[in-house]
């Protein structure tokens, strides 16, 4: 799930094309650059994005601040709070619930969703994989998957992620609801990346 973005997604420009981002070859934990061990994004959503970045940071870093769930919102504004639901390393089984604003639209209200997350996956430095649903007062999305690919490349790390949404209510206008997705993600590698490479 990713997090809302601070205004509605038609102010926010992605800066890729839905689905055109490129995906380099497959590496440790990956495959066809949309996999975690073997598992990935809902093939059959209707709502769904991807993207990547290249980070010039070490892969150690951009892991911890992507996996360290507690502290997002020191380095990600539009998360409000994270609560760990479990101790320890981010693991498979793993729950954390967190909560982000969603901006009003022509069909729901303004609201904050709260949203529950499973780590389905997770290699250590390679990928993470988790799955959940987001419920607001006038907007529920049924579950969304999100992954992760850590790849190290010459001079830091590529950063691939994908998200599919499912939910009656979303799928009611894909075309805004894919906007809303592709504007969370994107501002989400822009906070990973400015972070990771100023830190």
């Amino acid at each position: 799930m990713a997090a809302a973005p601070a205004a509605p997604a038609a102010q926010t420009a992605p800066r890729t094309a839905l689905g055109s981002a490129s995906v380099p070859a497959a590496a440790p934990g990956r495959q066809d650059g949309g996999a975690c061990r073997g598992h990935g994004v809902d093939p059959a959503a209707r709502i769904r994005y991807r993207s990547d970045v290249v980070i010039h940071a070490p892969l150690a870093r951009v892991w911890r601040l992507q996996t360290d769930v507690e502290r997002w919102p020191v380095w990600q504004p539009p998360v409000t709070g994270v609560e760990r639901l479990d101790a320890g390393p981010l693991r498979r089984g793993s729950r954390f619930r967190w909560t982000t604003p969603a901006p009003a639209t022509p069909t729901t209200p303004a609201t904050t969703l709260e949203i529950t997350s499973t780590v389905r996956q997770l290699q250590r430095g390679g990928c993470l994989l988790w799955s959940g649903p987001a419920v607001g007062e006038g907007l529920r999305i049924d579950e969304g998957v999100h992954l992760w690919t850590f790849t190290e490349v010459d001079g830091g790390v590529r950063v691939h992620t994908e998200e599919t949404w499912t939910g009656a209510q979303v799928e009611a206008d894909v075309p805004m609801a894919t906007a809303a997705l592709a504007a969370g993600l994107e501002a989400w590698l822009h906070d990973l990346k400015t972070t990771a490479e100023h830190a």
